[in-house]
């Protein structure tokens, strides 16, 4: 027994250390980087809500079509998209999501579903445009959560490999055991998302093509998240991604057969992130048009580009002009 209790007591020292060791080079990393050093492509936008980071391509007498990320990218993962866009005449907008890139970061950590909706819908009003949402993984929810919210405000929505959790409330729900904890937070985002040893693999457990995590892409990935305080406001954003939405209304079937705007659907055959039987739920609530990309997985306009703008473009012709 007292062989078992020291050895327990020497695997949780080392867990320690190694977790601290792993804050401590979290910490080093973001140290000295000026969260006003935004890359030269893109602006800053002064919103109600405070300031988002934005790319954006394409003639501005365009028809305005916001893109919006997923869990681990910034609005540069939407480059080719948006470069695609804009020889169709778009105007592509690409902004990063709170906290993730060079946007603000809320001071009382508040990532929910609706508090990322009305972000965006505040992006919005900011930039005086009626636009089409293109909404990629977890960007869905808030997406269609500012659709419902605002109709009048949005156009169009199109969610690619969206994670909406259909019939899903959180309501009272709280981190499981130890994640309740900023600082147990902390340690597991600085052991994954703000790891560049890391970064690889968690990209490719969402790929079905894995030779599309090149370094090049996972060299962009990485880029903010040398931005001081990263580590910190992840640790803050973390519960919104692991207890489902409290009360919103984009989880409820009837809120989606009750959807004013032109709704498509573009899915990864092989998605193992977001289930392909919900999107065809999604559809048939919706009567929104389905189109599957063959052979790729979660993250499709990384797997697949040329399939994925074509797809893409095709939704957006049936959109409305505005």
């Amino acid at each position: 027994m007292r062989t078992l209790v020291a050895l327990l007591v020497i695997l949780v020292s080392l867990a320690a250390i190694l977790s601290g060791g792993l804050r401590l080079a979290a910490m080093i990393r973001e140290v000295g980087v000026l969260p006003v050093r935004i890359p030269a492509e893109g602006r800053m936008v002064e919103t109600a809500l405070g300031p988002i980071y934005v790319e954006e391509l394409g003639p501005e007498a365009g028809m305005p079509v916001l893109l919006v990320h997923g869990s681990i990218g910034w609005s540069r993962i939407w480059r080719p998209t948006a470069e695609a866009l804009a020889a169709e005449g778009y105007r592509a907008i690409a902004f990063d999501m709170p906290p993730m890139g060079w946007s603000f970061r809320d001071p009382g950590g508040d990532y929910s579903r609706q508090a990322q909706a009305s972000r965006l819908l505040a992006l919005v009003e900011a930039l005086g445009v009626r636009p089409v949402l293109v909404a990629h993984s977890i960007g869905a929810g808030p997406a269609a959560e500012a659709a419902m919210l605002e109709p009048k405000a949005i156009a169009g929505l199109v969610l690619v490999s969206g994670q909406i959790g259909l019939g899903r409330d959180g309501t009272g729900q709280t981190p499981p055991w130890p994640l309740g904890s900023p600082v147990m937070r902390e340690l597991v985002i600085s052991a994954t998302l703000t790891n560049p040893t890391a970064t690889g693999a968690i990209v490719r457990r969402f790929l079905h093509q894995k030779d599309a995590a090149t370094p090049e892409l996972l060299e962009m990935l990485a880029r903010p998240k040398r931005r001081a305080g990263t580590t910190a406001a992840l640790a803050d954003w973390m519960p919104s991604q692991i207890v489902a939405p409290a009360g919103a209304l984009s989880t409820r079937p009837d809120s989606w057969a009750a959807l004013g705007a032109p709704l498509a659907l573009i899915w990864g055959e092989r998605d193992s992130a977001a289930p392909l039987e919900e999107a065809r739920t999604l559809a048939d609530l919706t009567g929104a048009p389905l189109s599957i990309l063959p052979e790729v997985g979660h993250i499709p306009l990384i797997e697949a580009p040329a399939a994925f703008q074509a797809a893409l473009i095709a939704a957006l012709a049936d959109m409305p002009r505005c």
